[in-house]
Protein backbone atom coordinates (compact mmCIF):
# COMPACT_ATOMS: atom_id res chain seq x y z
CA UNK A 1 0.00 0.00 0.00
CA UNK A 2 1.29 3.52 -0.74
CA UNK A 3 2.35 5.86 1.99
CA UNK A 4 -0.22 8.64 2.42
CA UNK A 5 -0.82 11.57 4.73
CA UNK A 6 -3.51 11.25 7.39
CA UNK A 7 -6.16 13.95 7.18
CA UNK A 8 -6.64 15.14 10.75
CA UNK A 9 -10.04 16.61 11.56
CA UNK A 10 -8.65 19.13 14.05
CA UNK A 11 -6.19 22.00 13.68
CA UNK A 12 -4.81 24.79 15.84
CA UNK A 13 -5.85 28.44 15.58
CA UNK A 14 -4.31 31.46 17.28
CA UNK A 15 -6.78 34.05 18.57
CA UNK A 16 -6.02 37.69 19.30
CA UNK A 17 -8.69 40.41 19.43
CA UNK A 18 -6.85 43.34 21.03
CA UNK A 19 -3.36 44.15 19.78
CA UNK A 20 -0.55 45.32 22.06
CA UNK A 21 -1.84 48.89 21.87
CA UNK A 22 -5.37 47.92 22.79
CA UNK A 23 -6.74 48.34 19.25
CA UNK A 24 -9.70 46.14 18.39
CA UNK A 25 -10.35 43.70 15.59
CA UNK A 26 -14.03 44.56 15.29
CA UNK A 27 -14.87 41.40 13.37
CA UNK A 28 -13.83 39.32 16.39
CA UNK A 29 -15.21 41.49 19.21
CA UNK A 30 -17.22 39.25 21.58
CA UNK A 31 -20.70 40.16 22.76
CA UNK A 32 -19.97 41.18 26.36
CA UNK A 33 -22.22 43.50 28.31
CA UNK A 34 -20.86 46.85 29.48
CA UNK A 35 -21.38 45.78 33.09
CA UNK A 36 -19.30 42.63 32.61
CA UNK A 37 -16.56 44.54 30.81
CA UNK A 38 -16.22 46.90 33.77
CA UNK A 39 -16.31 43.98 36.20
CA UNK A 40 -13.48 42.34 34.29
CA UNK A 41 -11.46 45.55 34.49
CA UNK A 42 -12.06 45.92 38.22
CA UNK A 43 -11.11 42.29 38.84
CA UNK A 44 -7.89 42.54 36.84
CA UNK A 45 -6.86 45.76 38.59
CA UNK A 46 -7.73 44.35 42.02
CA UNK A 47 -5.71 41.21 41.31
CA UNK A 48 -2.68 43.28 40.24
CA UNK A 49 -2.76 45.63 43.22
CA UNK A 50 -3.44 42.85 45.73
CA UNK A 51 -0.58 40.86 44.26
CA UNK A 52 1.82 43.77 44.73
CA UNK A 53 0.65 44.31 48.30
CA UNK A 54 1.13 40.64 49.06
CA UNK A 55 4.67 40.85 47.72
CA UNK A 56 5.39 43.78 50.03
CA UNK A 57 3.91 41.92 52.99
CA UNK A 58 6.05 38.89 52.25
CA UNK A 59 9.22 40.97 52.01
CA UNK A 60 8.33 42.47 55.40
CA UNK A 61 7.95 39.00 56.91
CA UNK A 62 4.23 39.38 57.52
CA UNK A 63 3.17 36.45 55.29
CA UNK A 64 5.02 33.47 53.86
CA UNK A 65 6.03 32.39 50.37
CA UNK A 66 3.51 32.62 47.54
CA UNK A 67 3.44 32.74 43.73
CA UNK A 68 2.81 36.23 42.26
CA UNK A 69 0.50 36.62 39.25
CA UNK A 70 1.59 39.99 37.79
CA UNK A 71 1.11 39.94 34.02
CA UNK A 72 -1.25 36.95 34.01
CA UNK A 73 -4.46 38.68 35.09
CA UNK A 74 -6.21 38.41 31.70
CA UNK A 75 -5.37 34.72 31.31
CA UNK A 76 -7.04 33.95 34.63
CA UNK A 77 -9.97 36.31 34.84
CA UNK A 78 -10.95 36.14 31.19
CA UNK A 79 -11.29 32.37 31.51
CA UNK A 80 -12.92 32.06 34.92
CA UNK A 81 -15.52 34.74 34.07
CA UNK A 82 -17.47 32.21 31.96
CA UNK A 83 -18.06 29.87 34.90
CA UNK A 84 -21.30 29.42 36.80
CA UNK A 85 -21.34 29.04 40.60
CA UNK A 86 -22.14 25.34 40.16
CA UNK A 87 -19.04 24.78 38.00
CA UNK A 88 -15.78 23.74 39.59
CA UNK A 89 -12.59 25.82 39.65
CA UNK A 90 -9.50 23.62 39.90
CA UNK A 91 -6.48 25.80 40.51
CA UNK A 92 -2.76 25.28 40.74
CA UNK A 93 -0.77 27.75 42.89
CA UNK A 94 -0.81 30.94 40.79
CA UNK A 95 -4.53 31.63 40.38
CA UNK A 96 -5.16 34.39 42.91
CA UNK A 97 -7.05 36.42 40.33
CA UNK A 98 -9.35 33.51 39.49
CA UNK A 99 -9.95 32.83 43.20
CA UNK A 100 -10.90 36.46 43.82
CA UNK A 101 -13.34 36.38 40.91
CA UNK A 102 -14.96 33.29 42.40
CA UNK A 103 -15.53 35.14 45.66
CA UNK A 104 -12.61 34.14 47.84
CA UNK A 105 -11.88 36.90 50.32
CA UNK A 106 -8.54 38.68 50.33
CA UNK A 107 -8.25 38.30 54.09
CA UNK A 108 -8.62 34.52 53.77
CA UNK A 109 -5.84 34.41 51.20
CA UNK A 110 -3.58 36.46 53.48
CA UNK A 111 -4.32 34.30 56.52
CA UNK A 112 -3.60 31.16 54.49
CA UNK A 113 -0.23 32.49 53.32
CA UNK A 114 0.37 33.71 56.85
CA UNK A 115 0.72 30.05 57.77
CA UNK A 116 -2.73 29.27 59.15
CA UNK A 117 -4.23 26.33 57.32
CA UNK A 118 -7.65 27.06 58.80
CA UNK A 119 -8.10 29.72 56.11
CA UNK A 120 -7.63 27.11 53.41
CA UNK A 121 -10.84 25.29 54.26
CA UNK A 122 -13.35 25.60 51.39
CA UNK A 123 -17.03 25.99 52.39
CA UNK A 124 -19.26 23.14 51.21
CA UNK A 125 -21.34 25.40 48.95
CA UNK A 126 -18.25 26.72 47.10
CA UNK A 127 -17.11 24.64 44.12
CA UNK A 128 -13.43 25.56 44.22
CA UNK A 129 -10.63 23.15 45.03
CA UNK A 130 -7.84 24.50 47.26
CA UNK A 131 -4.41 25.51 46.01
CA UNK A 132 -2.40 22.59 44.58
CA UNK A 133 1.34 22.98 45.06
CA UNK A 134 2.65 19.78 43.35
CA UNK A 135 2.94 20.57 39.65
CA UNK A 136 0.15 19.08 37.55
CA UNK A 137 -1.54 16.86 40.13
CA UNK A 138 -4.73 18.94 40.07
CA UNK A 139 -5.31 18.09 36.39
CA UNK A 140 -6.46 14.54 37.13
CA UNK A 141 -8.55 15.81 40.05
CA UNK A 142 -10.37 18.16 37.68
CA UNK A 143 -11.02 15.37 35.21
CA UNK A 144 -12.46 13.26 38.01
CA UNK A 145 -14.82 16.06 38.97
CA UNK A 146 -15.87 16.49 35.35
CA UNK A 147 -16.50 12.77 34.98
CA UNK A 148 -18.78 12.95 38.00
CA UNK A 149 -20.73 15.82 36.43
CA UNK A 150 -21.21 13.82 33.26
CA UNK A 151 -22.29 10.78 35.27
CA UNK A 152 -24.89 12.89 37.05
CA UNK A 153 -26.02 14.38 33.72
CA UNK A 154 -25.61 18.01 34.78
CA UNK A 155 -24.65 20.93 32.54
CA UNK A 156 -21.76 21.87 34.82
CA UNK A 157 -18.06 21.75 33.99
CA UNK A 158 -14.62 21.86 35.59
CA UNK A 159 -12.05 24.46 34.62
CA UNK A 160 -8.50 23.32 35.34
CA UNK A 161 -5.60 25.79 35.46
CA UNK A 162 -1.94 24.87 35.12
CA UNK A 163 1.30 26.29 33.75
CA UNK A 164 3.48 25.39 30.80
CA UNK A 165 5.71 23.37 33.13
CA UNK A 166 2.82 21.05 33.96
CA UNK A 167 2.60 19.94 30.32
CA UNK A 168 5.85 18.06 30.95
CA UNK A 169 4.26 16.05 33.74
CA UNK A 170 2.59 12.66 33.38
CA UNK A 171 -0.56 13.95 35.10
CA UNK A 172 -1.13 16.31 32.16
CA UNK A 173 -1.08 13.51 29.58
CA UNK A 174 -3.10 11.11 31.73
CA UNK A 175 -5.66 13.79 32.48
CA UNK A 176 -6.14 14.93 28.89
CA UNK A 177 -6.30 11.38 27.58
CA UNK A 178 -8.92 10.34 30.15
CA UNK A 179 -10.97 13.50 29.58
CA UNK A 180 -11.07 12.89 25.84
CA UNK A 181 -11.78 9.16 26.06
CA UNK A 182 -14.73 9.72 28.39
CA UNK A 183 -15.73 13.08 26.82
CA UNK A 184 -15.67 14.83 30.17
CA UNK A 185 -16.96 18.41 30.46
CA UNK A 186 -13.65 20.06 31.33
CA UNK A 187 -11.83 23.15 30.09
CA UNK A 188 -8.06 22.95 30.43
CA UNK A 189 -6.44 26.39 30.73
CA UNK A 190 -2.67 26.39 30.30
CA UNK A 191 -1.05 29.65 31.40
CA UNK A 192 2.05 29.54 29.25
CA UNK A 193 4.08 32.21 31.04
CA UNK A 194 7.27 31.13 29.24
CA UNK A 195 9.14 29.87 32.31
CA UNK A 196 8.84 26.71 34.42
CA UNK A 197 10.72 28.32 37.29
CA UNK A 198 14.09 28.75 35.52
CA UNK A 199 13.48 26.41 32.57
CA UNK A 200 12.35 28.27 29.43
CA UNK A 201 9.49 26.95 27.39
CA UNK A 202 11.91 26.25 24.50
CA UNK A 203 13.75 23.69 26.67
CA UNK A 204 10.57 21.83 27.66
CA UNK A 205 9.15 20.75 24.33
CA UNK A 206 9.89 20.77 20.61
CA UNK A 207 6.20 21.35 19.85
CA UNK A 208 5.51 24.60 18.04
CA UNK A 209 2.61 25.26 20.39
CA UNK A 210 1.36 23.75 23.62
CA UNK A 211 -2.18 23.85 22.27
CA UNK A 212 -1.36 21.25 19.63
CA UNK A 213 -0.86 18.65 22.35
CA UNK A 214 -4.66 18.48 22.43
CA UNK A 215 -4.67 16.92 18.97
CA UNK A 216 -2.88 13.79 20.19
CA UNK A 217 -5.85 13.09 22.46
CA UNK A 218 -8.58 13.94 19.97
CA UNK A 219 -9.83 17.14 21.55
CA UNK A 220 -9.97 20.72 20.24
CA UNK A 221 -7.08 23.00 21.14
CA UNK A 222 -6.60 26.72 20.64
CA UNK A 223 -3.80 29.16 21.34
CA UNK A 224 -4.83 32.63 22.45
CA UNK A 225 -3.06 35.86 23.31
CA UNK A 226 -3.15 35.40 27.06
CA UNK A 227 -2.67 39.12 27.66
CA UNK A 228 -5.87 39.87 25.71
CA UNK A 229 -8.81 39.39 28.06
CA UNK A 230 -11.31 39.47 25.19
CA UNK A 231 -9.53 36.64 23.37
CA UNK A 232 -9.31 34.55 26.53
CA UNK A 233 -12.96 35.13 27.33
CA UNK A 234 -14.05 34.23 23.80
CA UNK A 235 -12.05 30.99 23.74
CA UNK A 236 -13.23 30.01 27.23
CA UNK A 237 -16.85 30.75 26.39
CA UNK A 238 -16.67 28.57 23.28
CA UNK A 239 -15.01 25.77 25.24
CA UNK A 240 -17.58 26.02 28.03
CA UNK A 241 -20.46 25.80 25.57
CA UNK A 242 -18.87 22.74 24.04
CA UNK A 243 -18.50 21.09 27.44
CA UNK A 244 -22.06 21.89 28.53
CA UNK A 245 -23.51 20.50 25.32
CA UNK A 246 -21.79 17.14 25.81
CA UNK A 247 -19.00 17.64 23.26
CA UNK A 248 -16.18 17.04 25.71
CA UNK A 249 -12.96 18.82 26.71
CA UNK A 250 -10.91 21.65 25.23
CA UNK A 251 -7.31 22.77 25.78
CA UNK A 252 -6.69 26.52 25.77
CA UNK A 253 -3.10 27.74 25.70
CA UNK A 254 -2.88 31.32 26.98
CA UNK A 255 0.40 32.83 25.80
CA UNK A 256 1.33 35.23 28.59
CA UNK A 257 4.31 36.15 30.75
CA UNK A 258 5.26 36.02 34.41
CA UNK A 259 6.37 39.59 35.06
CA UNK A 260 7.44 38.91 38.63
CA UNK A 261 9.23 36.12 40.47
CA UNK A 262 8.22 32.45 40.20
CA UNK A 263 7.66 32.50 43.94
CA UNK A 264 8.94 34.88 46.57
CA UNK A 265 11.88 32.47 47.06
CA UNK A 266 13.01 33.00 43.44
CA UNK A 267 15.47 35.39 41.77
CA UNK A 268 14.60 35.60 38.04
CA UNK A 269 17.59 37.82 37.28
CA UNK A 270 19.68 34.64 37.43
CA UNK A 271 18.05 33.16 34.32
CA UNK A 272 16.31 35.85 32.23
CA UNK A 273 17.24 39.27 30.91
CA UNK A 274 15.82 42.70 31.67
CA UNK A 275 15.30 43.18 27.93
CA UNK A 276 12.97 40.17 27.81
CA UNK A 277 10.90 41.51 30.68
CA UNK A 278 10.71 44.97 29.12
CA UNK A 279 9.44 43.48 25.87
CA UNK A 280 6.56 41.80 27.67
CA UNK A 281 5.81 44.88 29.75
CA UNK A 282 4.75 46.55 26.51
CA UNK A 283 2.10 43.83 26.17
CA UNK A 284 0.59 44.51 29.60
CA UNK A 285 -2.95 43.06 29.77
CA UNK A 286 -4.40 45.82 31.95
CA UNK A 287 -3.21 48.87 30.01
CA UNK A 288 -4.35 47.44 26.67
CA UNK A 289 -7.79 46.62 28.12
CA UNK A 290 -8.06 50.12 29.56
CA UNK A 291 -7.33 51.55 26.09
CA UNK A 292 -10.15 49.43 24.67
CA UNK A 293 -12.59 50.56 27.38
CA UNK A 294 -11.67 54.20 26.84
CA UNK A 295 -12.24 53.84 23.11
CA UNK A 296 -15.71 52.44 23.85
CA UNK A 297 -16.49 55.39 26.12
CA UNK A 298 -16.78 53.17 29.19
CA UNK A 299 -13.75 54.44 31.09
CA UNK A 300 -11.96 57.74 31.73
CA UNK A 301 -8.69 58.50 33.47
CA UNK A 302 -10.64 59.92 36.42
CA UNK A 303 -12.55 56.64 36.69
CA UNK A 304 -9.28 54.72 36.88
CA UNK A 305 -7.95 57.04 39.60
CA UNK A 306 -11.15 56.63 41.62
CA UNK A 307 -11.02 52.86 41.20
CA UNK A 308 -7.39 52.78 42.29
CA UNK A 309 -8.29 54.60 45.50
CA UNK A 310 -11.25 52.29 46.11
CA UNK A 311 -9.12 49.18 45.63
CA UNK A 312 -6.37 50.59 47.83
CA UNK A 313 -8.89 50.98 50.64
CA UNK A 314 -10.34 47.51 50.12
CA UNK A 315 -6.89 45.94 50.29
CA UNK A 316 -5.91 47.94 53.38
CA UNK A 317 -9.06 46.77 55.15
CA UNK A 318 -8.39 43.16 54.17
CA UNK A 319 -4.84 43.37 55.51
CA UNK A 320 -6.07 44.79 58.82
CA UNK A 321 -8.71 42.07 59.17
CA UNK A 322 -6.26 39.32 58.22
CA UNK A 323 -3.64 40.43 60.72
CA UNK A 324 -6.23 40.68 63.47
CA UNK A 325 -7.36 37.13 62.72
CA UNK A 326 -3.78 35.85 62.67
CA UNK A 327 -3.16 37.36 66.10
CA UNK A 328 -6.24 35.61 67.46
CA UNK A 329 -5.60 32.24 65.83
CA UNK A 330 -3.61 29.68 67.73
CA UNK A 331 -1.31 27.50 65.61
CA UNK A 332 -2.55 23.92 65.66
CA UNK A 333 -0.34 21.39 63.92
CA UNK A 334 -3.08 18.76 64.14
CA UNK A 335 -5.19 20.77 61.68
CA UNK A 336 -3.15 19.30 58.84
CA UNK A 337 -5.02 16.02 59.28
CA UNK A 338 -8.48 17.56 59.02
CA UNK A 339 -10.70 18.22 56.00
CA UNK A 340 -8.96 15.70 53.76
CA UNK A 341 -10.78 12.39 54.22
CA UNK A 342 -14.27 11.41 55.35
CA UNK A 343 -12.65 8.36 56.95
CA UNK A 344 -9.06 8.82 58.05
CA UNK A 345 -6.71 6.16 56.58
CA UNK A 346 -5.02 4.04 59.27
CA UNK A 347 -1.54 5.30 58.47
CA UNK A 348 -2.65 8.90 59.02
CA UNK A 349 -4.42 7.90 62.24
CA UNK A 350 -1.08 6.56 63.46
CA UNK A 351 0.74 9.75 62.44
CA UNK A 352 -1.87 11.94 64.10
CA UNK A 353 -1.63 9.95 67.33
CA UNK A 354 2.16 10.13 67.26
CA UNK A 355 2.12 13.90 66.74
CA UNK A 356 -0.50 14.33 69.49
CA UNK A 357 1.76 12.54 71.94
CA UNK A 358 4.79 14.55 70.87
CA UNK A 359 2.96 17.87 71.28
CA UNK A 360 1.68 16.81 74.69
CA UNK A 361 5.22 15.89 75.72
CA UNK A 362 6.48 19.30 74.61
CA UNK A 363 3.78 21.04 76.66
CA UNK A 364 4.86 19.07 79.76
CA UNK A 365 8.52 19.93 79.19
CA UNK A 366 7.74 23.60 78.54
CA UNK A 367 5.60 23.71 81.64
Amino acid sequence: MPRKQIDLALGIDHLSILDEDGKLDQALEPDISEDLLLRLHYAMLLARRFDKRMLNLQRQGRIGTFAPIEGQEAAQIGAVAVLRPSDWLVQAFRETGAALWRGQKMEDILVYYGGFIQAGEVPEDIHDLPVAIPVGTQITHGVGLAYGMKYRQTEDLAMVFFGDGATSEGDFHEGLNSAAVFQCPVVFVCQNNQWAISVPRSHQTRAQTLAQKALAYGMPGIQVDGNDVLAVYSAAQEAAQRARSGDGPTLIECVTYRMSVHTTADDPTKYRTDEEVETWQKRDPISRFQTYLKDKGLLEDDDIEDLEEQIKGEIAQAVDEAEARMEALQPDALEMFNHMYADMPPYLDMQRESLTQELASQEVNDG
